[in-house]
């Protein structure tokens, strides 16, 4: 275990052309704090966690100082914002610092977001809001617990120098690490420029660092688009399964490596709605939930034309072919796991519309039910899931099917139950819980982003401690909302 001041630091985004990037400086914080630290995270890449709380790391932390080794960029990409090609964006408010080995070897790329202005800010101020910034780090870190690919979060630093966005809130940057931050705007950015060399140097450099395999097929190229291809569809329905909204899927905010990116109006559905729209800036739910499965090959199209210099139409069709049938398998498969299904059957695509129908119907909490699921009991009356339906013969007759549909299965009643239990979390941050640590931390108190976040590591145990954390929204929950600002 290290010190962060004894880390060796790289830089590989540098080995692209200047055209992918500008050099750029993090602009200092006054007065930073610690306001959160993943100690977990910490292990992972061989740092000792006390050594970010001293002063020379909540600097770097912050951006008010760069480790010697540092060389900090932005990186330029464009994107279809809401269907609309946007040519250039960019990081506006992040910066990547450079890139480390963990201890199992594998590079993760640093970033500070919030750290100040960019080339690519636009209108913007280059920073973040505390607001905000316990949202992503709570949530990257809570999609990291239930499995889901994703960025992670290793620290969040705070500030009292003001931001001003609806109104003046408290500044914060977020340590974020991934593997890779290249987004499928990326690539569009150089195509719609015609810059179809700029197309090959990136793929080239995916497959490097990325995508090794895909160098030893016969068309690399097709190869790497279609990988990207089977990553969306899993991640999606990976999404669809937790029923998690991203809220803004926009092209310059999904990643080639298929991990969850840019955390903003998200949000895990309460009461199941099969057209929620958790930010209320997509006033015509183009990102709602039941929209996202398209919406992942809408995007996939887009990163299509981008590869269009380097991989023939019909490969690329080919390769969006298969995405429906792709994301269908993924999301069946945890759905079958979700009702603890071991042994397929051709009528559990009805039987699972069924129940979904059901619960769209009644509004039932989808996390709470899908836990309950685990103690149904064939010859009993099962009230704790009745009771969840205003019309307790819809669910009576689920139960009804759901019942000899078990029947079909040759695992024990227990064997089923501790296999559910490990798929349907207890714990998922809702957006209620989000916003209680909000207030706190904005009063100073801190203590329920470290709760959060402990309990958000282990989803699918009991914890008795966080049992609060379990239980089904409060009223006022619904008045919660949350925008692109968010």
């Amino acid at each position: 275990m290290q010190a962060i001041s004894t880390l060796t630091f790289g830089q590989r985004f540098l080995a692209l052309p200047p055209a992918f990037y500008r050099r750029v400086q993090p602009q200092p914080l006054s007065q930073p704090h610690l306001v959160a630290l993943n100690a977990s995270l910490c292990e992972t890449l061989g740092i000792l966690p006390a050594t970010l709380e001293q002063p020379d790391a909540l600097a770097l932390l912050s951006g008010n100082r760069l480790a010697h080794d540092m060389q900090p960029l932005a990186a330029m990409y464009a994107g279809h914002q809401f269907g609309v090609y946007v040519p250039q964006l960019g990081d506006g408010r992040a910066i990547l610092l450079g890139d480390m080995l963990d201890t199992e070897g594998r590079c993760w790329e640093w970033q500070l977001k919030g750290a100040g202005l960019t080339p690519f800010s636009r209108m913007g101020d280059g920073r973040a809001v505390l607001r905000s910034t316990i949202r992503e780090y709570l949530c990257s870190e809570a999609m990291h617990g239930l499995g889901i690919p994703t960025t992670r979060a290793l620290a969040m630093i705070g500030s009292p120098d003001p931001v001003y966005r609806e109104r003046p809130e408290t500044a914060a940057v977020l340590t974020r690490l991934a593997e890779s931050f290249v987004r499928f705007g990326s690539f569009e950015v150089f195509y719609h420029r015609g810059q179809h060399d700029e197309i090959r140097i990136l793929a080239d450099f995916l497959i490097r660092h990325h995508f090794p395999a895909c160098a030893e097929q016969a068309q690399p190229y097709a190869a790497l688009f279609s990988e990207i291809v089977t990553r969306t569809a899993s991640l999606i329905a990976q999404w669809q399964a937790v029923g998690f909204c991203h809220g803004v899927m926009n092209t310059d905010n999904m990643s080639v490596l298929g991990l969850t990116l840019d955390y903003g109006p998200f949000g895990f559905m309460d009461g199941f709605n099969a057209a929620h729209v958790c930010n209320h800036s997509d006033h015509s739910g183009r990102y709602a939930y039941n929209q996202q499965p398209q919406v992942g090959l809408w995007n996939l199209h887009c990163l299509a034309s981008a590869f269009l210099p380097l991989v023939s139409e019909a490969q690329l069709l080919e390769a969006l072919s298969g995405y429906r049938e792709q994301y269908s398998q993924h999301w069946q498969g945890l759905m079958r796991n979700k009702l603890g299904l071991a042994v397929p059957d051709e009528g559990d695509d009805a039987l699972i519309e069924a129940l979904l129908l059901a619960m769209h119907a009644h509004q039932t909490d989808y996390t709470v039910f899908f836990r309950r699921l685990a103690d149904f009991d064939s010859a009993g009356d099962n009230h704790a899931l009745r009771d969840m339906f205003l019309d307790r013969s819809l669910f009576d007759d689920w139960a009804a099917r759901y019942t000899a549909r078990l029947q079909l299965e040759t695992r024990p009643a227990a064997e089923r139950r501790s296999a559910m239990l490990a798929v349907n979390p207890k714990y998922i941050l809702r957006n209620y819980l989000a916003e209680q640590a909000i207030q706190a931390a904005q009063q100073g108190d801190f203590s329920q982003i470290a709760s959060l976040h402990h309990c958000l590591q282990h989803p699918f145990d009991e914890q008795p401690q966080y049992q609060a954390y379990a239980a089904e929204p409060p009223a006022w929950a619904q008045e919660i909302s949350v925008s692109c600002s968010s």
